[in-house]
């Protein structure tokens, strides 16, 4: 302990990070190896005896096979045992919160009496000390989430070894008890105390005069400190708290690394080009303005082609059919280039739109339905993603990611606004330009132009403009990505490090295994392998979603028409409102929503409320009136969104990391589900055509009340594997 002053400060024992050899710069290290190295020495009696609970779980398989005990007996014992470490952990945890909570009010009295004579020359020494509490509580923050790591490992080698749920019926029983130690691990209400207080306290220092900002009456006042900001970003990825930006960006599935790790980023600030991310955005912007500007008008379409109103079900959904298989050959095409594909899709936009527009003139159902289907093989969002994941600099990943799902979300919801304003008719030559052709002139010539300033401005990436024999895979950029989680259970901790943990947890038994076994998936056959319960719970829901508002997009004109006589610009006025919600709802629920509650939480309370606006949707009467329409549209629409969010982010968690990278990974899964329900859902409301308008609306809606009800189910059987 040394005196500056009249100023305690505490000197560490030891430095913050603790030594890292060799062994930790390999990602396949095992964890115990580096449980052992990453320990904080005068600290280790009190971490999880990981080897002795590996032991214990090789004795039970042992004692198991030879009859000596039952697995009732075995679930016992290891509780037990499991119970006496997470005791042992939580108490040195406490004594530790107590420590730092002391030396925080000594320090509060010393700052009190320095502010009381008005010395402000050792403001600085005291802001040093604070300083020093905050490095000691970085410490604890990495000793919990080391810990926490080790629990989650442990728990799931169980399930690994014994084929048995052990996960389920420990997280049941321990994490909503009273006197629950668990929640004391995973929660961390004592230290975000801790936090608080450091936190509010340097703030008061912060302009070295006594300032009077409160963090409290200025949540949105950010503390310029740096240890502040680590000890945030900590407990940021103990709590899984988020924000607006992170939030809208997991819509993106595109897997962020942790700045933080020390992990080396692939793509320098030099190599990056501005402009060719702008492109791609643009490019998912004007995808997404194709996909829905036709949506008001399909019908009317369908009916002066000589077809039923409902076939523009098979219109709408001809772009998805194509999409399905766009989505593979884009993502195995950006393995080589971008640039090329990105000409691709834009050439098969343009002549799809011009094929839609001469469908008319031409009296053809089969050239309009050739145009939709030559647009949907035009998908480039696979190489989009791509692109963001791989040459995109970590530092600006997310922002990019949240500028791929905004630039969806305007594009939703510009498609039908701009239908709504193309309500005119006249002819030049022969050719006839009125509200259901003019969606495919429009978007035809937004094509042209695009293609034109990809020509002129693109830049491809410096691994790619190489020669063939020296190029760097596309997957390289992946491979720093690889922070996502294999496994029966949602990790209890998020991060790189643990990341790289996870893809190096069944080495804790066989060092020696191949590489391959972490190589990403070769074919969608192995990346279906990879996919755990957990994993296909999250894709159903997805799939649930996208089916639930494709139905409610793509009948919406015909609903609307037959009910309640809507116009068409009254139909594009609504799906724009639609639209136009998407960005405020992630704001709410990415700014405060996930900081007040789990992501397992939302879950579960979205897909309730996607229920119930799918159940107040059904006509009951033989009067259905626009209130109702109207406010189960909403209700169906907003909380689907908010649940894709959450979906996706615990997406992101329970996925194998074998699916970050490589042409079959998690996006493209994701992407062919959605895209899949899409499919799915347009031909439902063409099938149900052929009932008849009067029954179109409820015969459409009990497939998604089904699957929602399915998903709930799912949800619940799965939930306690997302703690």
């Amino acid at each position: 302990m040394g005196i500056v002053g009249n100023v305690t400060v505490r000197k560490s024992s030891k430095k913050l990070m603790p030594n890292e050899g060799e062994v930790l710069n390999d990602k396949m290290v095992n964890f115990g190896k580096k449980l052992m190295a990453d320990q904080v020495e005068e600290w280790k009696g009190y971490y999880i005896n990981y080897k002795l609970m590996k032991k214990m779980l090789k004795q039970y398989v042992q004692q198991t096979q030879l009859g000596g005990k039952d697995r009732e007996q075995v679930l016992k014992e290891f509780s037990r045992i499991l119970d006496e470490q997470i005791e042992r952990i939580v108490l040195f945890l406490l004594q530790q919160q107590g420590h730092l909570a002391n030396r925080i009010e000594e320090l509060g009295e010393q700052r009190a009496a320095l502010l009381e004579q008005h010395d402000i020359s050792q403001v600085f020494q005291l802001r040093e000390a604070y300083r020093e509490v905050g490095r000691d509580l970085i410490k604890l923050l990495r000793f919990v989430d080391m810990n926490a790591t080790g629990i989650r490992k442990i728990l799931k080698k169980f399930d690994k070894r014994f084929g048995y749920r052990f996960t389920d019926y420990y997280v049941t029983t321990r994490a909503n008890h009273p006197y629950s130690q668990l929640q004391q691990v995973f929660k961390q209400v004592g230290i975000v105390a801790v936090v608080g207080a450091l936190s509010r306290n340097l703030a008061y220092l912060q302009d070295h005069e006594g300032s009077v900002l409160s963090i409290y009456d200025h949540p949105s006042v950010t503390l310029k400190d740096p240890i502040i900001d680590q000890v945030n970003h900590a407990v940021q990825k103990l709590t899984h708290a988020t924000s607006f930006l992170q939030f809208l960006g997991q819509h993106a599935l595109i897997i962020q690394e942790d700045v933080q790790s020390g992990s080396e980023d692939l793509v320098d600030d030099q190599s990056y080009h501005f402009m060719s991310l702008i492109l791609n955005l643009v490019n998912t912007f004007l995808y997404m303005v194709n996909t829905y500007i036709i949506v008001p008008t399909a019908d009317d379409y369908a009916v002066s082609l000589g077809a039923a109103a409902t076939v523009c079900g098979v219109i709408i959904g001809s772009m998805a059919v194509a999409q399905v298989f766009s989505s593979v050959y884009f993502s195995a095409w950006s393995n080589r280039s971008y640039f090329r594909p990105l000409v691709f899709s834009s050439i098969m936009l343009f002549a799809g739109n011009l094929l839609y527009a001469l469908a008319y003139d031409l009296n053809s159902l089969t050239v309009l339905l050739i145009g939709r289907l030559l647009c949907g093989l035009g998908s480039a969002r696979a190489v989009n993603r791509r692109y963001i994941s791989d040459c995109v600099p970590l530092k600006i990943r997310l922002q990019a990611s949240a500028g791929f799902v905004s630039a969806s979300a305007l594009g939703m919801a510009c498609g039908p606004a701009l239908a709504g304003l193309l309500q005119t008719r006249f002819k030049i030559y022969s050719l006839t330009f009125d509200q259901s052709t003019l969606p495919g002139w429009v978007m035809c010539i937004a094509w042209l132009v695009y293609l034109l300033w990809l020509w002129i401005s693109f830049k491809e990436p410096g691994h790619f403009a190489k020669s063939s024999d020296t190029a760097q895979p596309a997957e390289s950029g992946h491979q720093v990505n690889a922070n996502l989680e294999e496994g029966l259970a949602q990790p209890l901790l998020t991060g790189s490090e643990e990341g790289q943990d996870q893809n190096a947890e069944d080495n804790d038994d066989n060092e020696e295994e191949s590489k391959n076994s972490h190589g990403p998936a070769t074919s969608i056959s192995s990346a279906y392998k990879l996919l755990t319960p957990s994993v296909k719970v999250q894709l159903l829901i997805y799939f649930m979603l996208k089916y639930a508002m494709e139905i409610l997009l793509s009948e919406s004109s015909v609903i609307t028409t037959y009910y309640f006589n809507w116009s068409t610009s009254a139909v594009a006025i609504f799906l724009a409102i639609l639209g136009c919600t998407v960005l405020p709802v992630n704001a709410i629920v990415g700014s405060y929503i996930t900081n007040l509650f789990e992501d397992r939480q939302i879950l579960v309370a979205s897909e309730i409320m996607v229920l119930i606006g799918i159940i107040m949707s059904f006509r009951y009467t033989p009067h259905y009136s626009v209130p109702q329409y109207v406010l189960s549209a909403l209700i169906t629409f907003v909380f689907a969104e908010v649940l894709e969010g959450v979906n996706l982010s615990l997406l992101s968690r329970v996925m194998s990391s074998r699916l970050a990278r490589g042409t079959y990974n998690g996006g493209l899964l994701s992407t062919e589900a959605g895209t899949l329900a899409r499919v799915v859902a347009d031909a439902t409301i063409t099938a149900a055509g052929y009932l008849g308008p009067d029954l179109l609306l409820n015969i459409t809606l009990l497939p998604p009340l089904v699957i929602c009800i399915a998903s709930l189910v799912a949800t619940f059987c799965t939930y306690n594997t997302l703690y």
